[in-house]
């Protein structure tokens, strides 16, 4: 994953609240098999298990992040475990059809979630981060991006 997509994925991390945390980390996921899926072609085997490594670590965060005080949570948790092997079994087979078979039934439900994060309108979970203003600029392809600190002081109060 290039730096840029990692900022990115920051600043969605840091302004989400539960449901675009879960959104995130599905995208997260996606990033990783594509990763993947390219380091293949190029016969780098090294980056492939990585990158499918922390697709897997992306999956076990799901995993962790279910309520099994709702029926749901069991039926999700059977398709996160499922994906979860596929991914493994890729790695073991040096191929792209078991990325393939657990991309879409992670996007399936990625979906779902993302249905339910519009309607979710609760606060983000991170307080006292940068709000971040972005916009198109009178440069050429350029995008800038304006930090508004309310506070001076961020991070843990003592």
């Amino acid at each position: 994953m290039k730096q840029e997509q990692v900022q990115d994925f920051t600043r969605k991390i840091t302004q989400s609240n539960r449901t675009g945390l879960v959104v995130v980390i599905y995208e997260i996921i996606f990033e990783y098999f594509a990763d993947a899926k390219n380091s293949l072609e190029s016969d780098d085997y090294q980056e492939f298990k990585n990158a499918l490594h922390k697709a897997g670590r992306g999956i076990d965060e799901l995993i962790q992040s279910l309520d099994f005080r709702y029926e749901i949570s069991k039926n999700l948790y059977s398709l996160y475990v499922f994906a979860k092997e596929l991914v493994e079994k890729a790695i073991v087979k040096k191929k792209t059809d078991e990325i393939d078979a657990a991309n879409r039934i992670l996007t399936s439900l990625y979906e779902g979630f993302l249905e339910a994060a519009k309607q979710d309108h609760s606060a983000p979970l991170m307080k006292n981060t940068q709000q971040i203003y972005a916009g198109m600029t009178y440069g050429r392809n350029h995008l800038t991006e304006t930090f508004q600190e309310p506070e001076t002081s961020r991070g843990f109060f003592a």
